[in-house]
């Protein structure tokens, strides 16, 4: 069965001198906002449903720690910064243990459940990508009181900006919403709502931004649980149709992936556990989790996370970084 990802799709490189881009100086940070995608634990210590730093996520993160992560292991926000050769991990923001160290290599503002709809963000009681902008603000100012204004204008300069949202929008707001929008004027309500955000990025001084695309929502174990056939659980169209509609307005990339196990998920029975029903006594969480593209019914596994990065690397980063 083929499992296909949309990826990167609308990459500013904006620099004034085009001749310190061509040198493709070291990157000095990565800079991540958006959802569960990248979150590597700030909903921990949030008053949502939503959090994961409880076993059995992270078990094959390094010392089987349950971070915060949704994935068994590391998520992109790490992997694209190890890749980097920045750091094996990237902090949270509001992370207890973070150091005012920890900010020079890049840092996360994502939060689980968020979308670019400011509905999403408050049904679930997490951290809205406005005020993820909020933190970024405070993260800028502390790199400038602590290292300097050069500094802080090195990283908005060269530093790697990314950006994944509107999943959450498309799977879950969208009916809450539907009696303002059809599919296709959801999707371009999110659009815009995408481009409203990396302007408001790029003002703040911000000059290499990756936005990324809506994932095949409909393709995720617990969509195709719940609204799928009950017999077949087949994709959700009208949910991919929705997400395809918003990336339209981007610009696709589309990307076929192969794994043995694409249909459910790793964690528990694979078709609804995620948070808290993912949980260490569920019996019939998988021992092989590198085989499953899904660690819970809605997040990947680090091994599928791991292969996305690579292509992502190979297409955009190595071109445009």
């Amino acid at each position: 069965m083929k499992f296909y990802v949309l990826w990167l799709v609308l990459v500013l490189a904006v620099q004034a001198d085009a001749a310190k881009q061509r040198k493709k100086a070291k990157i000095p940070a990565l800079i991540v906002f958006g959802d569960s995608i990248m979150d590597t634990g700030n909903n921990n210590n949030l008053s949502t449903f939503l959090k994961s730093n409880f076993p059995p996520y992270g078990k094959d993160f390094p010392g089987g720690l349950a971070t915060g992560r949704f994935s068994d292991g590391k998520v992109p926000s790490d992997l694209i910064a190890e890749k980097l050769g920045l750091a094996k991990t990237l902090p949270a923001y509001l992370s207890p243990n973070l150091k005012p160290r920890n900010l020079l290599k890049g840092i996360t503002f994502a939060s689980g459940g968020t979308g670019y709809d400011p509905l999403t963000a408050e049904t679930m009681s997490v951290i809205s990508v406005g005020d993820q902008l909020i933190y970024f603000k405070e993260y800028i100012s502390t790199i400038k009181r602590r290292y300097g204004k050069r500094k802080a204008r090195h990283i908005l300069n060269s530093g790697i900006f990314l950006v994944v949202s509107s999943s959450n929008d498309l799977a879950h707001t969208y009916i809450a919403q539907s009696h303002k929008y059809n599919p296709a004027s959801y999707a371009s309500f999110l659009a815009k709502s995408a481009v409203k955000f990396v302007r408001k990025l790029h003002k703040l001084g911000a000059r290499k931004i990756g936005v990324f695309s809506a994932l095949p929502v409909g393709c995720v174990p617990l969509q195709r649980s719940v609204r799928g056939s009950v017999l077949t659980r087949e994709c959700v169209k009208p949910l991919n149709n929705m997400a395809k509609k918003f990336n339209a307005r981007l610009s696709p990339a589309l990307k076929s992936l192969g794994f043995e196990v694409a249909d459910r998920a790793c964690c528990g029975t694979g078709f609804l556990e995620i948070s808290y029903m993912c949980n260490s006594y569920n019996p019939f969480t998988c021992s092989n989790s590198s085989a499953y593209i899904f660690w819970d019914s809605y997040h990947p596994t680090e091994r599928a996370y791991q292969v996305m990065v690579d292509k992502l690397f190979d297409k955009y980063f190595s071109k445009v970084f």
